[in-house]
C-alpha cells in the first residue's frame, strides 16, 4: 500500500517539538484524571496530523498552475498584488485558498520559475477567510517569474490562530512546480495572483490539494475559450 493511501503520513520536522509537548502534557493529564489524559492523546494525534507532509503527484503538463495549499477556495476576485512586491498598481485575478486547522499546512509553489522577490510584512491576525485579511494581516509575499517571462505572486497570510509564517527559500532560488517553500502554523490562507489574461479554473467552495489541484492554465485566455 502506498504511503499516500494510508492514515499514517510523513510529518514535517517542524511538528516534532509540538507533538512531543502535547504528548508530555497528556502524560501529566493521565496522572490527574484518565479522561483528561485521553483528551490529551486526541489533541496529540491532531497535532501530528496538522504537521503531516504527504508526497503529492504534481501535474506535468506545461502551462498549469497548481494550488499552493490544501483547503477551500474562499475568494476569486480582482486585486492589486502587495505593494512590497513591486508588481505595479494594476489589478489581477486573485484566487484565495483558506486552510482550516484540519488541513495540511505545507505550502507549495504553483509553478516553476525564479523567486525574484520576497517580502515579509507584520500585521493583524484577523480571520483569514475575510477579504480584508489580504491587506491587514501579517503576510509573506513571493514574486515568481515563470519560465515564459510572465510573473505571479503568492502570498502566505496568517489567520486568526496562526502565529508563525515560515519559509525556506531565498531570492534568486529556482522553484519547481509543486515544490515545498513554506508553512503556516495553525490556520491561515494563501493568495495567488494570476498573470494578466489568465482565467482561474476553480470555483468558490472547491476543495484544493496543494501541488495537485489545478487552479489555472497559462495557455487559456481570460474568457475561458
Amino acid at each position: 500500500m502506498r504511503m499516500r493511501d494510508t492514515f499514517i503520513k510523513p510529518m514535517h520536522p517542524e511538528g516534532r517539538k509540538f507533538v512531543a509537548i502535547f504528548a508530555a502534557i497528556s502524560l501529566v493529564l493521565f496522572l490527574i484524571w484518565d479522561p483528561l489524559g485521553w483528551l490529551g492523546v486526541g489533541l496529540t494525534v491532531w497535532c501530528y496530523y496538522f504537521f503531516r507532509d504527504p508526497e503529492r503527484v504534481v501535474p506535468q503538463r506545461p502551462g498549469l498552475l497548481v494550488s499552493p495549499a490544501d483547503g477551500i477556495v474562499s475568494l476569486i476576485e480582482p486585486a492589486v498584488p502587495p505593494a512590497e512586491l513591486g508588481m505595479g498598481p494594476e489589478a489581477r485575478t486573485r484566487v484565495s485558498v483558506f486552510m482550516s486547522v484540519f488541513n495540511c499546512h505545507v505550502n507549495r509553489s504553483p509553478a516553476a520559475g525564479e523567486l525574484v522577490k520576497m517580502a515579509y510584512r507584520p500585521g493583524k491576525f484577523l480571520n483569514a477567510s475575510l477579504d480584508k485579511a489580504s491587506e491587514d494581516n501579517e503576510r509573506h509575499a513571493l514574486r515568481i517569474r515563470l519560465e515564459d517571462g510572465r510573473e505571479i505572486a503568492v502570498v502566505q497570510i496568517a489567520g486568526l490562530v496562526a502565529r508563525r509564517i515560515m519559509w525556506w527559500k531565498s531570492e534568486g532560488d529556482h522553484l519547481e512546480r509543486g515544490e515545498r517553500f513554506g508553512l503556516i502554523r495553525f490556520g491561515s490562507r494563501l493568495d495567488v495572483y494570476l498573470p494578466d489574461g489568465v482565467a482561474p479554473q476553480v470555483l468558490i467552495g472547491q476543495t484544493m490539494t496543494a501541488g495537485e489541484s489545478v487552479i489555472a492554465d497559462l495557455r487559456s485566455p481570460a474568457d475561458g475559450a
